[in-house]
């Protein structure tokens, strides 16, 4: 039995997967406000678009415990790395900061979620002092 018809059927399936497996370009515009004492937690919106020309509406939450106080009002942008799919940017990121803030404060954090990154920039007004850790959360709106 010969294995060529078998190479050339392998060779053809390969060559028929979607383009779509390469890693898209993916960008993320908000806004939130939150407060702590204690317990943070933050809240607000977004929009995710990709260079594919899709874009997503978002919800976003920031919640976890440690030590802080504070509340804030922060506009930020993101970057993701590690998407596929639009929809692979939903769901929970692991967070982790120490800050000391008073008046207006740029920041800068990267949050991840198995092989997705997302690196955060953002400035606000408010006053903020601890250490906190938890959860970043984007769900569709």
């Amino acid at each position: 039995m010969s294995l060529r018809p078998l190479i050339l059927a392998a060779v053809l399936s390969v060559a028929a997967l979607p383009a779509s497996a390469a890693d898209l370009s993916c960008t993320l515009n908000f806004s939130m406000t939150g407060w702590s004492a204690f317990y943070k937690h933050s809240e607000g919106t977004g929009t995710v678009t990709c260079n594919n020309g899709k874009s997503l509406p978002v919800k976003i939450e920031a919640k976890g415990g440690g030590l802080t106080i504070g509340k804030s009002k922060v506009t930020g942008k993101g970057k993701f790395s590690g998407v596929h799919n639009i929809r692979d940017v939903l769901g929970g990121y692991a967070t982790g900061e120490a800050n000391a803030a008073a008046g207006k404060a740029g920041k800068a954090q990267v949050v991840t979620k198995g092989p997705i990154s997302l690196a955060l920039s953002g400035v606000g007004e408010g006053v903020e002092l601890g250490i906190s850790f938890g959860s970043f959360i984007i769900s569709a709106r």
